[in-house]
């Protein structure tokens, strides 16, 4: 794509006629589309799990089945992707079913190429529609970040407010687990990118040329197991959100390539010598002191003034524990455990610890408390297990096998969102067995 040039629709055109596909790309093409090609329903769904399309272009008689069953995957997945549906004259009662089960739009062959821009250009409207709709509805289902009443956290909402009206790059400081991610998907849910893409990248859990290859993408053949063409995060967050969690930990040599991508908002496939083009929102967080990181030289100090246009600090929660009651009132009914209650003196020793996980360290010891009160009033006892090992290494930072144990259960009772059944399943062992273990572990203090 031109440096500079305008964002194309991309269109998936399948058909099982060469020929017919050659036509529909070039005419596409010279009028402002991107078109990707597939022969038969297999291809097409390659195309649609790697690829974001604005719209589809479909022939439902397939060499490998009809078309139809298509339609219901695509809408099942995406369901504001605009769909056109080709036919012959004499499958009408074909394209009737298209329609109903989700197609925008249907033309008979021989197609009228200018008659298809329009209905193409119609249908791309319908499809921004329903994605700004869907956007609506998922922000109204979707309960709001919770931020506390106190001056600070208030000022940080409106931090927040400001930071979605406008798409300046945000940079969110503060500790691991005190809400960076839930507050950069807050800003994305309420700006102008919420009927996009929300791209999320863990900047530590990917090093060098692994995350270079997740950011840019590849052409075939740009390192040994490159087997086919890919596209990048950066392709996928194209008119959405892009939020690098960790930015502290992404590699020098990245950082200058990504840079670049800032200054320019264009970038090559690894591998590719043609220019992509993406348009993203980008918002940044780190629980480092990132000025100490660029003074030490590992951080690049251009880049630093790229991403912290507009800085938010969350606080941790030891700094905020006046708010802790209604916090865990909020986590509770995030739980869908709203009608337990919890004792005073279990709020006060709550109170009393110091939190270094923050609010997701708060969250994992109510899931556990919540599973050892069997739906009971949450109580002291229910939290006495804080002072134990398996949260707290040992002066040498070295574990015991037991609070290996202990950490490992918690973990997946995390994962799996407090489900016992499910934590047991995933442990290998039985629902008894898992009580017990919890059990043991209340006592370890």
């Amino acid at each position: 794509m031109p440096q500079g040039g305008k964002v194309r629709p991309k269109i998936l055109l399948i058909d099982d006629e060469e020929a017919t596909r050659f036509g529909f790309t070039r005419f596409l093409s010279s009028s402002g589309f991107e078109v990707l090609e597939a022969g038969d329903i297999e291809g097409a769904d390659r195309q649609l799990s790697s690829l974001k399309f604005d719209a589809v272009i479909l022939d439902i008689g397939l060499p490998d089945g009809s078309g139809l069953g298509l339609i219901d995957r695509i809408r099942q997945d995406s369901p504001e992707i605009a769909i056109i549906v080709i036919t012959g004259a004499g499958d009408i009662p074909l394209a009737v079913d298209a329609m109903r089960r989700g197609a925008d739009n249907f033309l008979t062959k021989p197609v009228d190429m200018q008659g298809l821009e329009i209905f193409l250009k119609k249908s791309l409207e319908v499809g921004v529609i329903k994605k700004l709709h869907s956007s609506r509805q998922r922000l109204k289902k979707k309960e709001d970040m919770w931020i506390g009443e106190s001056a600070a956290m208030q000022e940080i909402l409106a931090h927040a407010g400001a930071a979605a009206e406008n798409n300046a790059p945000v940079l969110i400081t503060g500790e691991t687990g005190t809400g960076k991610g839930v507050l950069a998907r807050w800003i994305h849910n309420h700006s102008g990118c919420a009927s996009f893409a929300f791209v999320d990248v863990n900047c530590s859990g990917l090093k060098g040329d692994l995350l270079a290859r997740e950011l840019f993408g590849n052409v075939r053949g740009a390192f040994t197991s490159a087997e086919r063409d890919r596209d990048g995060l950066l392709d996928a967050a194209d008119r959405g959100t892009l939020f690098l969690d960790e930015i502290g930990e992404m590699d020098f040599s990245v950082q200058s390539q990504f840079l670049k991508v800032l200054e320019e908002k264009t970038y090559r496939r690894l591998g590719d010598t043609k220019l992509q083009r993406s348009d993203f929102r980008l918002i940044c967080a780190t629980n480092k002191h990132i000025e100490e990181e660029v003074r030490n030289g590992s951080f690049r100090n251009d880049l630093l003034f790229r991403i912290n246009l507009f800085t938010i600090h969350l606080p941790p929660l030891r700094e905020r524990l006046g708010e802790l009651p209604d916090l865990v009132r909020h986590l509770l009914e995030e739980m869908r455990s709203s009608d337990i209650a919890i004792s005073e003196d279990a709020l006060q020793m709550l109170k009393n610890y110091a939190w270094p996980g923050n609010i997701r360290e708060l969250k994992n010891v109510l899931e556990r408390a919540r599973i050892l009160s069997r739906g009971d009033t949450l109580t002291r006892e229910h939290f006495s297990w804080l002072k134990s090992a398996a949260l707290q290494p040992s002066a040498d930072g070295a574990k015991t096998l037991e609070q290996i144990e202990h950490i490992h259960i918690l973990s997946h009772l995390e994962k799996n969102k407090g489900d016992v059944t499910k934590t047991a399943k995933s442990l290998g062992i039985s629902r008894a067995t898992l009580y017990r273990r919890l059990k043991e572990m209340g006592e370890a203090t």
